[in-house]
């Protein structure tokens, strides 16, 4: 097939696809619309967008399109109070989530915006125990040199140090069951870092639709974003992968039953 096929009997000539394309790839002839030689990112707004289901694309079939009668939207105070309602989870129930939901959870990051449709990211879990203490071991062993050096953020480290060194309490992974890793290729790594944060978002957003509860894994994502080999060696990643995020994953141990502030809205207009 070539990159678009119309229907001429569907296509009404609204132009609906060529206003939508991000790239330019559709124009509208005499005759409908017509690709241009000009990049496709394969986004599929044209193929989503038609209203009368005139128009099919080799990089975004139709038969890969899932019909929507209207765009489902919540009303807004519901809205609001779903995006309000998330929390960081930080305490969690010891049995991990079966692999389902984390395959579920993650089929829905997959689908968050990209820069340009560009995507790039995939996902590596880390279920073993074991591993998952090492990996808390290896990142506080990297946070105490940092502190030991005196590193600009040596301040910010020292505490969470001191606390696990005297307590053994995991201040890294919370004791999460799983750890999401999110990676993408080392020529990709600053649009794949991006990237990887609009999609573990849509993770950790998603998450309590299922019954989980997650949490960004910073002090981790710091320590391999600097090529620390100890915390690098146990993940065991391929050459060409580099990690751009982690999101701690389980049950919540505890309900959340107060919706908290933040601090008043600053905004300025021009």
């Amino acid at each position: 097939m070539a990159l678009l096929y119309i229907d001429p009997e569907k296509c009404t000539r609204c132009g609906a696809c060529a206003d939508v394309c991000p790239t330019g790839v559709i124009a509208m002839g005499d005759g409908g619309p017509e690709a241009l030689k000009v990049p496709c990112i394969a986004c599929g707004h044209c193929v989503a967008v038609c209203p009368h289901g005139a128009l099919d694309h080799e990089k975004a079939p139709m038969a890969q399109q899932t019909p929507l009668e209207k765009t489902p939207v919540l009303d807004a105070e519901t809205a609001a109070r779903f995006l309000r309602a998330r929390r960081s989870i930080r305490c969690y129930k010891p049995e991990p989530a079966p692999r389902e939901k984390i395959l579920q959870l993650l089929d829905i990051a997959r689908m968050a915006p990209t820069g340009g449709n560009s995507q790039g990211v995939s996902y590596h879990v880390i279920e073993s125990a074991h591993v998952l203490r090492a990996i808390t071991a290896a990142t506080v062993d990297w946070m105490e040199a940092e502190v030991q050096k005196g590193a600009p953020w040596a301040a910010y480290f020292a505490g969470t140090v001191e606390k696990h060194r005297k307590t053994g309490h995991d201040v890294i992974l919370r004791g999460a069951p799983s750890l999401i890793v999110a990676l993408t290729p080392t020529d990709f790594l600053r649009r794949g870092r991006d990237n990887a944060h609009f999609s573990l978002t849509y993770a950790e957003l998603f998450a309590p639709s299922i019954g989980l509860g997650t949490c960004w894994a910073g002090f981790f994502e710091s320590c391999a974003s600097t090529g620390y080999a100890p915390l690098l060696d146990l993940l065991a990643l391929p050459e060409d992968k580099a990690v751009v995020g982690g999101l701690m994953v389980g049950y919540p141990q505890y309900t959340y039953r107060r919706l908290v502030d933040r601090n008043p809205l600053q905004v300025t207009w021009q």
